[in-house]
């Protein structure tokens, strides 16, 4: 039922009915809104990407043919128009596919069952900009690597490599985190 109004809305959007553009806006912004948060990391910059993502969906919205649910459609255009905004800062991804047979190895291993999720979200809020997207796009929005590297315009290898990065730069943003907290209860 819920996919058949949907699909009424969605056909109602493509005739340019605005209450229809409403409801559907209202129905994937909060979500949409977290996903451009998540990769920009500035609540203004978020709100800008997802409204113009929203303007350029809804123009595009003729090119959806339902092969994918119209939230991964969309999502799609966020993360585009989000990837879009970090390159007006100039966010640099270096072709570093050369590094990808010298990664070096992370021996301490650390229990993490004591941090909270806003813990860690704010762990991934202080990574740089390039770390974070890379980072939220694989392990948050589910993009492989292949499909990072197109919508970055690097190489798959990059990816891997500033992923890779990315979670070491973590990791030690929350051991950080844990000790502050250790130093606060045993403090």
């Amino acid at each position: 039922m819920e996919d058949q109004l949907l699909e009424h809305i969605i056909e109602k959007c493509k005739q340019g009915n605005r209450q229809a553009q409403t409801e559907l806006y209202w129905r994937y912004c909060k979500g949409m809104y977290s996903v451009s948060l998540r990769i920009l990391n500035n609540t203004a910059e978020a709100e800008d990407a997802m409204q113009e993502a929203f303007i350029a969906a809804f123009g595009q919205l003729n090119t959806f043919r339902g092969e994918v649910s119209f939230g991964s459609w969309l999502k799609r255009i966020v993360v585009n128009r989000s990837i879009d905004q970090l390159r007006k800062r100039k966010i640099k991804y270096d072709d570093l596919s050369k590094l990808a047979n010298s990664q070096p190895k992370n021996e301490e291993t650390n229990n993490y069952d004591t941090l909270k999720p806003e813990m860690v979200k704010k762990a991934i809020a202080k990574l740089k900009d390039n770390y974070r997207v890379i980072l939220t796009l694989f392990l948050i929005e589910g993009y492989d690597h292949d499909e990072i590297a197109q919508i970055l315009k690097i190489s798959n290898g990059s990816s891997r490599i500033i992923y890779y990065r990315a979670k070491e730069q973590l990791k030690n943003e929350l051991i950080v985190i844990k000790k502050k907290m250790e130093a606060s209860i045993y403090g």
